[in-house]
């Protein structure tokens, strides 16, 4: 059976195409077909090649497969991303070697209601945010836990994220930086007007509902990781729950989270006296 490797590469910058070239070659070497379509066949794995948008876009892409996605940042932050830009080759000889480990992330499940009774399904591996349709106008919206009422306010939107999308929109928004293997769902409310309007986290089990009041200013809209939308009507209900598939990410490095927190944010840590095995005792 012909091996399959998918490259999916950020179609709007020069560099990420020579990149996609080059991988394109260093899989032909080894006798490995490379695709830019899941279409027939079985992919084993996907490089990707651009920044946290086309890791996502990859993630949707190759969602039905399966296959584990192996980041090669070539934009700014990357912080999904595994491999810098200078390590195509690497990469390629990674997967192709089968040389990595795998690493799920949870996803979020979308379900918005409508006043007439439809429902719409989306899902998302970062996020998804309400938010408001008019970008004059406030959006109105009700927070429910666990189909419990929570609080109501006016606000500009609200982000509902899984720990890997903590670092993106939800913490633009002040919300806290989850480490990824901890099992959460988390809310931030976006320039809500209210006391009570803090960033949430919540159990794995337990799901968000944001209701669009009647009186809303603006009917809302539900963007699912910046890339796709479903709108949500006056009187209509978003909710919002951790998805039962998740998506594999290679990994070909066993540096902890704190590390690639300290080096994607350029974290200052001058005066640390610990040592690298401390363990808090």
């Amino acid at each position: 059976m012909t091996r399959r490797i998918l490259i999916v590469a950020n179609p709007f910058r020069p560099e990420t195409l020579a990149a996609a070239e080059v991988a394109r070659a260093e899989l032909a070497e080894r006798g490995i077909d490379a695709c830019t379509e899941c279409e027939g066949g079985t992919i084993e794995a996907v490089i990707v090649l651009g920044g946290d948008g086309t890791m996502l876009r990859a993630a949707r892409v190759a969602r039905a497969t399966g296959a584990p996605l192996l980041g090669v940042n070539m934009g700014h932050v990357g912080f999904l991303a595994e491999l810098e830009r200078d390590d195509v080759a690497h990469a390629v000889d990674r997967l192709a070697s089968g040389n990595f480990w795998v690493e799920e992330r949870r996803t979020v499940e979308v379900e918005v209601h409508q006043p007439d009774g439809s429902v719409q399904h989306g899902w998302a591996m970062n996020e998804a945010t309400v938010e408001r349709s008019e970008l004059l106008r406030s959006l109105d919206v009700a927070i429910g836990v666990d189909a419990r009422p929570l609080t109501s306010f006016g606000c500009d939107g609200v982000v509902i994220s899984t720990p890997t999308g903590s670092t993106a929109h939800a913490f633009s928004g002040g919300g806290p930086v989850v480490w990824p293997n901890v099992d959460a769902l988390v809310m931030v409310p976006l320039a809500a007007h209210a006391l009570f309007a803090r960033p949430l986290v919540v159990a794995p089990s337990s799901f968000f509902a944001i209701e669009v009041l009647e009186y809303s200013q603006a009917e809302g809209l539900v963007v699912l990781d910046g890339s796709e939308s479903l709108p949500v009507q006056r009187g209509g209900r978003v909710i919002v729950r951790l998805g039962e598939a998740s998506v594999k990410l290679a990994r070909t490095s066993d540096a902890p989270f704190t590390e690639r927190l300290v080096r994607k944010f350029g974290l200052p840590i001058d005066g640390w006296r610990g040592a690298a095995h401390d363990n808090g005792e």
